[in-house]
Formats: C-alpha cells, sequence, structure tokens
C-alpha cells in the first residue's frame, strides 16, 4: 500500500478559497461518505463569513496533496485555540494537560465548523494516498509542536486509515431515522402504523396540539427561501442560543452564501400562526444520496410540542414523501428514539504527543468505549418499532 512520497507536493493552505473548487469537490464525490458540508462552497463560506477563523479560534490550515499537478488528497485541518462548536467533548483532557503545566491548545482539529455530520474527512484517491495525507497531518502536528491532533465524525475509510496509523478512537452515539427497506413508507400515517402503540399514540398527540394551537406550515426549497425568510430564520436561529445565554457560531454572512452557492441543498419549515410565522426549522439536503439533516430551529413563540413538529415529524414526512433514505438528526438526544430514530455509532480519531496521557486516554478511552457499546446495546432493546413478523 506504499506510494513514492517523492512525486506529491504537500502543501499547507490557510485560506480556503485559495484551493480550486471543482478538484475538491470532484475529490470529496469519489468518498465513501460525501456530505454537502465538506463542499468548498459549505467551507468557505465559514471561513469567508467570519464565523470559523483565527480570531473565532479557527485558524484554518487545509493539507493538499498532489501529483504532476492533480489534486490527490485533502482535509480541512483548523489550529483550534479551544473546544466549542466540535460535539466531541475533550475539556477533561485539556484540564488535564493544564493541571500538569503543559500547553493543551492550540490542537490540531480535522472536522467540519459547528457541524455534528458523520462523513469524509480525509479526502483522498486511494488508500494509499489516504495513508499519505495522514502522514503529513501528523507531521503538521509534530512540526507545529502541538498537543495533539484529532479528526471527528469519521467515515469507515478515514477511520480504518486511522487504525492503520495507530491512533486512538472514541466513539459516540447519534440517532438517524431510516426509510423502510426495501418497500419504502408510502407516507407519514405508514411510518406511524411501524411504530409501537404507545409511541404511535404520543406523536398523534403532538402533532394534535400544534395543529389545535391554530399552527400550519411553509415548505420552502431551495430558491423558494427569499430573503424574508433566511431573515426569520435567522431571528429565531440567535434566539434558541440566548435561550441557552449562548452566542451565536455562525454568523448572518454565513447564511447569506450558502443560500446563494448551494441552492439546492436547503429546505425550511415556517410555523405560521394566522399571519404570523412563529417558528422555523433548517433542513439540509443531499439530492443526490436522498439524505437530510436536521440542522437548526428556534421560535419567537412558545407552543407546546412544535419542536418536536417541526423538527422531527414534518421533516419525516416530506423525506418519505420525497423518496429519501435517511435523516440524521443531530449530536445527541435519545428523546429522538420515540420519534423513530434510532442509535448509530459514530467514531473519531486522535493522537497526543505526550506518551503518558497518551496512554492515559487510551485507558479512558477503553473504558468509555465499552459504556457506549452497552449503552446502545440498551438502546437497542428500547426499538421504538413494532417486532417484525415471523
Amino acid at each position: 500500500m506504499n506510494i513514492d512520497a517523492k512525486n506529491y507536493v504537500i502543501e499547507v493552505v490557510d485560506d480556503p478559497a485559495a484551493i480550486d473548487a471543482a478538484a475538491w469537490n470532484a475529490l470529496l464525490e469519489s468518498q465513501d461518505a460525501p456530505t454537502p458540508f465538506l463542499r468548498h462552497e459549505y467551507l468557505c463560506a465559514m471561513h469567508g463569513s467570519r464565523s470559523a477563523v483565527a480570531e473565532t479560534g479557527w485558524a484554518p490550515v487545509w493539507l493538499t496533496v498532489t501529483h504532476e499537478g492533480t489534486l490527490r488528497a485533502a482535509s480541512a485541518l483548523y489550529l483550534k485555540g479551544h473546544s466549542y462548536g466540535e460535539y466531541v467533548f475533550d475539556w477533561a483532557w485539556a484540564d488535564a494537560y493544564q493541571r500538569h503545566g503543559q500547553a493543551y491548545y492550540p490542537k490540531l482539529l480535522g472536522a467540519v465548523p459547528f457541524t455534528p455530520v458523520p462523513g469524509s474527512r480525509l479526502l483522498a484517491a486511494d488508500d494509499a494516498t489516504r495513508d499519505l495525507l495522514l502522514q503529513a497531518v501528523l507531521a503538521l502536528a509534530r512540526q507545529q509542536g502541538l498537543s495533539s491532533a484529532h479528526l471527528l465524525f469519521l467515515s469507515d475509510a478515514d477511520r480504518a486509515a486511522c487504525e492503520r496509523a495507530g491512533w486512538m478512537l472514541r466513539e459516540g452515539v447519534q440517532f438517524h431515522w431510516q426509510n423502510r427497506a426495501p418497500e419504502p413508507y408510502a407516507d407519514f400515517d405508514d411510518f406511524m402504523r411501524s411504530l409501537q402503540r404507545d409511541k404511535r399514540k404520543k406523536i398523534a398527540q403532538e402533532v394534535r396540539r400544534v395543529g389545535e394551537a391554530g399552527v400550519s406550515y411553509e415548505r420552502l426549497e431551495g430558491a423558494q427561501i427569499d430573503g424574508a425568510a433566511w431573515d426569520f430564520f435567522y431571528r429565531c436561529y440567535t434566539l434558541t442560543y440566548r435561550a441557552h445565554h449562548s452566542t451565536p457560531y455562525l454568523t448572518r454572512a454565513f447564511f447569506n452564501e450558502v443560500a446563494r452557492t448551494m441552492v439546492g441543498h436547503w429546505l425550511m419549515f415556517v410555523a405560521r400562526r394566522g399571519d404570523d410565522r412563529i417558528a422555523a426549522s433548517l433542513i439540509a439536503l443531499d439530492p443526490s444520496r436522498r439524505v437530510a439533516y436536521g440542522r437548526y430551529w428556534g421560535a419567537v413563540e412558545q407552543v407546546p410540542c412544535l419542536h418536536f413538529d417541526a423538527c422531527y415529524y414534518q421533516p419525516l414526512a416530506w423525506c418519505i414523501a420525497n423518496g429519501y433514505q435517511r435523516f440524521e438528526g443531530g449530536a445527541q438526544g435519545e428523546h429522538k428514539m420515540a420519534r423513530g430514530l434510532l442509535p448509530v455509532k459514530t467514531v473519531s480519531a486522535h493522537w497526543l504527543a505526550d506518551p503518558r496521557f497518551a496512554s492515559a486516554v487510551g485507558d479512558f478511552l477503553q473504558r468509555e468505549g465499552a459504556g457506549v457499546g452497552a449503552y446502545v446495546d440498551e438502546l437497542t432493546d428500547r426499538n421504538p418499532f413494532k417486532a417484525a413478523a415471523g
């Protein structure tokens, strides 16, 4: 699997816009798990809108590997000055470093900022080039004298490369909905009939409460989402953060940019009561692979059960009607199981420079991994669907 690295040019790029967009996206599309969130447009919007830049703790140090002028491998990497916006939590590791008089930050991170969606991180033409790219990631961390390097929410190919390189692996859990196979659900009622009676009854009650509150929905796709709808959505988005006494990660300029450059990748549900817009949920779409991703939500008026309806039931009904195969509900939240989303393991990979800390973290990850496995087994026993006949 070795390749002659002398024939390859490895570069560190601090401005994502300097990388050819078509070459990056073509490489992404050849991977085992491409997502819209690693498209050049999405990542450049993060940078160009000042959402993910050095000043916010995300300094881009993207790696590219070219051969005879052709992009053969690449990874979106960042020097991180904190651990916010990652959704794989290493605060305890940072505290341990600090207690021992060592600096944990900056660290090297391979991830999509503020976007806990599993997918390809080590973009490469083949496994050998992926291994070379991972060697370059490690060389960059060592050259910069960093405490650690981390690759989050990996694809299967990325995981295999990290295992070959001896990185430590860490598992997590998300909740995803899968359309029925081989015969997809005919409609939302068909999906409801597949659930256990108590789950079906609870969903029906929640949908009914929203309807009885006088709420209806606008379903806006792509170019139908005009500036006024984006403005209202962003107001809702900021209110969600305010309710948690936090500051929004993403700027209005970010949404302006992805609305312009990724028109066909967005679906918005706007809840109305009479003439008034009262809530909005934003769904990202991968039309070619028929996958939808729950992203952001917010409301200017509180209505019981509106969150569940706008963020789960409306998107699931849309997915079924439009032949989508999967809906990813985002990070954490086992309450999603009652809505038909099932547990799925995620994986990240970690390298720590200090062998003493690496040994301690490795022991911790073994124990944590056993706990994650037991947790998934427990969740699986609480499957919300009816038992298969026969």
